[in-house]
């Protein structure tokens, strides 16, 4: 996207930056939804986690529509985010069903706190669409119940995934920061922000980890 000069929008460009990373973090979100629903045990199990899968191939679809509206190509936008996003799942596979529950809750939630802050400096229409693919679609719920399931089953597993926690926050939050200032878009649209916007957004950077320790709390994990 260009001004009237025919210089790069750096804002502009910054919104495409941060939809295209959604975008194909949602694409990624079906396909592992829809791979876990085929390793669940139950039916009802499998039937959830093939609903959230469709719900997140639908956030795919409003973010590559949003993306085209602003005059960008949905594959462009998405290219750059690729490499990153593969390593980071690569690094962060889960070796059985309860890790992989901890994962989507906690790795998936911390990065997705991170793309509410920069949700902040966008217009008004955006930011609502941005929060509304961030929004949780069941499987918090979903993963809650399991996991404390089984730990009242074999209290045991409760320290292994207290540490696998521990470990998708950090990898998460590398991720999310690293994407943000390798991303010159990215990271222009956050240095365009008013000294008021980047005050708060400072504010909810300092929350995240109090975010985090809710989450360990509900999953039944000391942290």
């Amino acid at each position: 996207m260009t001004d009237r000069d025919g210089a790069a929008e750096p804002a502009a460009d910054g919104v495409v930056d941060l939809l295209g990373l959604l975008a194909y973090a949602s694409l990624v979100a079906f396909f592992r939804l829809a791979d876990d629903a085929s390793l669940a045990v139950s039916l009802p199990d499998k039937a959830d986690l093939a609903g959230m899968a469709v719900t997140q191939f639908g956030h795919f679809q409003v973010l590559s529509r949003r993306i085209g509206e602003l005059g960008a190509d949905p594959q462009q936008a998405m290219a750059p985010f690729v490499e990153a996003i593969d390593a980071f799942h690569a690094r962060t596979a889960p070796s059985d069903w309860l890790e992989g529950l901890v994962k989507a809750y906690v790795g998936d939630g911390i990065a997705a706190d991170f793309y509410r802050v920069i949700a902040q400096l966008l217009d008004q229409p955006t930011r609502d669409l941005v929060l509304e693919v961030l929004a949780d679609s069941g499987h918090a719920e979903f993963a809650i119940a399991r996991v404390r399931e089984a730990i009242t089953a074999d209290p045991a597993v409760a320290g292994r995934l207290a540490l696998w926690a521990r470990r998708l926050v950090g990898e998460a939050l590398s991720q999310a920061q690293r994407v943000a200032a390798d991303r010159a878009p990215l990271a222009g649209l956050l240095a365009g922000g008013s000294a008021a916007q980047l005050g708060e957004i400072s504010r909810m950077f300092a929350a995240l980890a109090d975010l985090h320790a809710q989450r360990m709390a509900a999953l039944g994990l000391a942290d």
